[in-house]
């Protein structure tokens, strides 16, 4: 299977890395109209990078620019052969747009996440009925090399998990570093509150995996009456963290309609 990522950003970078991890590095190639990011990443992953798209060499083509810079990718592109498979990873841009702006009509819409870069992402995404049983499992490989995938039949799911797994890990960044901040504060070491907070998320998103158990039980099993932890949930509520988290997850879910409806 060959693979042409179109955008080598940061999303792009981190599908290369991914699949040249499991993939041999001539059937993967890179487009990046940047010339200093060109250089950069000819010389670090050692593959071809390019300046425009030699589309018509892949199977499978990643569309991973930013949403604003679709309209001339699209017109990089030329036209696709109709057994090509045209991926796309432009948050918010609807499979109509995409199929109006390359005339192709085997087109995948994903919606991956930074910790794809590590094997640890999730992505769900669709199809459209001109992308067949096995390029969907080409597609579905590709997918699986940036960690866990799920695919819907309905797109109108893409822009919801655009605001979960897309935009959630940098709300869960901003709640390590508000732990790590609030862990300096009483007098922790910056060092050691960075240890701490890291594992103490990383152990607690393993463990609600691993019990199968809902949040709401683990988190009373852990809240004695009059106790530390009661103590500081009872600020986090009244400090409506929870509703604060309903209200991004909110934002960033009208955003990406918004972005398809422009």
């Amino acid at each position: 299977m060959r693979v042409a990522i179109v955008g080598g950003g940061k999303m792009g970078e981190a599908i290369l890395s991914r699949l040249l991890a499991t993939s041999p590095e001539d059937e993967v190639s890179v487009v990046e109209v940047d010339p200093a990011r060109r250089d950069y990443l000819a010389a670090r992953y050692r593959i071809p990078v390019h300046a425009t798209p030699p589309a018509d060499a892949a199977d499978v083509v990643v569309l991973a620019v930013k949403p604003q810079d679709a309209a001339a990718a699209y017109r990089s592109l030329g036209t696709l052969r109709p057994d090509q498979v045209l991926l796309s990873i432009l948050a918010g841009v609807r499979i109509s747009s995409i199929r109006e702006g390359t005339g192709h009509s085997a087109v995948v819409r994903a919606m991956p996440n930074t910790p794809a870069a590590i094997g640890e992402g999730f992505t769900v995404w669709t199809a459209t009925p001109e992308v067949a049983e096995p390029a969907r499992e080409q597609v579905r490989s590709v997918l699986a090399s940036l960690g866990r995938e799920r695919y819907v039949t309905d797109e109108a799911y893409l822009d919801m998990a655009t605001a979960v797994n897309g935009s959630g890990p940098a709300f869960v960044y901003l709640f390590i570093e508000a732990l790590c901040d609030a862990a300096v504060a009483i007098g922790l070491p910056r060092a050691m509150a960075h240890d701490l907070v890291l594992q103490t998320v990383r152990g607690a998103a393993a463990y609600v995996e691993a019990t199968g158990a809902h949040p709401a039980q683990l988190k009373n099993d852990v809240t004695s009456p009059a106790g530390t932890t009661a103590a500081g949930l009872y600020q986090l509520e009244r400090h409506a963290l929870r509703a604060a988290i309903q209200d991004a997850i909110a934002a960033a879910y009208r955003r990406s309609q918004e972005l398809g409806n422009a």
